[in-house]
């Protein structure tokens, strides 16, 4: 029998978790994800169809992966989303997916039908005034009910919180607060660089600035630190007797590059190998003209750079004049 293969870096991280985006359209405009003047969408005929998208799922798994997560955009707008999650949920991994929420009131019993256990939902703040600032939309009510409604029908959710200085960062423990009736995990995320998103240090929301809020609120006892999974990018922890947890996620202050296993299939249909990289592997041409593509997979992610696409030092990754050479977040791919 052969062995099977692994994607495998230059580093001998093994590459078992794909994320692949759907689509770069999306009903929400949040500002740290899009432009305000909005991006220029690829053209259809440069977007995978659903049929690619499925036979790349194949290929990768081929190589070794096991866990997907569909992303966007916004995955849930995607013609032919529920084909993809049904032929996705056929094979041998563990299938979850990334939304705003607006959507999934249509798509839980689809999702519970094939066996998707875990959703990560995010939402920025808990306050409908601030949404509509921050998406651009009038949809709070909406997504909280939906968040409600999956919690009713048994999936393990996450929220996730981009904080921002002077946005949203004085409700830390207002998240927090939410975990003790509710059995989420809210995850802090800071306010990471892209194209267009007016990024500066000034606005991340760090590590040490969360727990001196967390500390003013809570004593120390009450606070206590889980075990992390193997490859998670999440501080995890809980407030003692609250039935949820929450995390924080500091992929600008703190990098967790040592023990990536992620890669991301962009809507266009190119290798994302890190979410910072200023390069891309184009797989869409090779397999329309009927070319083997694992080759091209396997030399895309043993290219992979140490850390932040390239940017190991911070004064590499702080300079704008590097940071923001990268597409705007919504059309990465969370």
């Amino acid at each position: 029998m052969t062995e099977k293969q692994h994607i495998t870096d230059s580093f001998d991280r093994v590459h078992d978790y794909l994320r692949i985006s759907l689509t770069e359209r999306c009903n929400l405009r949040c500002f740290y994800c899009m432009p305000e003047e909005g991006i220029e969408l690829s053209e259809k005929s440069h977007v995978l169809s659903h049929e690619e998208v499925i036979y790349l799922a194949k290929e990768f798994v081929a190589l070794g992966v096991n866990k997907i997560r569909l992303t966007g955009g916004e995955p849930l707008v995607k013609k032919n989303v529920e084909k993809i999650i049904r032929e996705l949920a056929d094979l041998p991994i563990q299938l979850s997916i990334t939304t705003n929420g607006i959507l999934l009131d249509k798509y839980l019993p689809l999702l519970k039908e094939c066996g998707v256990k875990k959703l990560n939902i995010s939402l920025d703040t808990l306050d409908r005034e601030k949404f509509n600032y921050l998406t651009r939309r009038d949809y709070f009510d909406r997504v909280m009910a939906n968040i409600y409604q999956s919690l009713l029908h048994g999936f393990e959710v996450k929220i996730n919180a981009v904080l921002m200085t002077g946005v949203n960062e004085s409700e830390v423990v207002d998240f927090i607060e939410f975990t003790r009736n509710n059995p989420v995990s809210f995850r802090f995320i800071e306010f990471m660089p892209f194209d267009g998103n007016q990024w500066d240090t000034s606005k991340v929301v760090t590590f040490d600035h969360i727990f001196d809020q967390i500390g003013r609120h809570y004593q120390q006892d009450q606070v206590i630190k889980l075990e992390d999974k193997k490859h998670d990018t999440t501080k995890n922890y809980k407030i003692k007797g609250y039935q949820g947890s929450f995390g924080i996620i500091s992929t600008v202050t703190n990098p967790f590059c040592d023990s990536c296993n992620r890669i991301r299939l962009t809507a266009n249909g190119r290798i994302k190998n890190c979410l910072f990289s200023q390069t891309e592997t184009d797989l869409l041409t090779p397999l329309r003209a009927g070319e083997d593509v694992k080759p091209i997979i396997l030399q895309s992610v043993n290219h992979k750079a140490k850390a932040r696409g390239g940017m190991e030092h911070n004064e590499d990754f702080y300079n704008k004049e590097i940071n923001t050479k990268n597409r705007a977040m919504i059309s990465i791919g969370g």
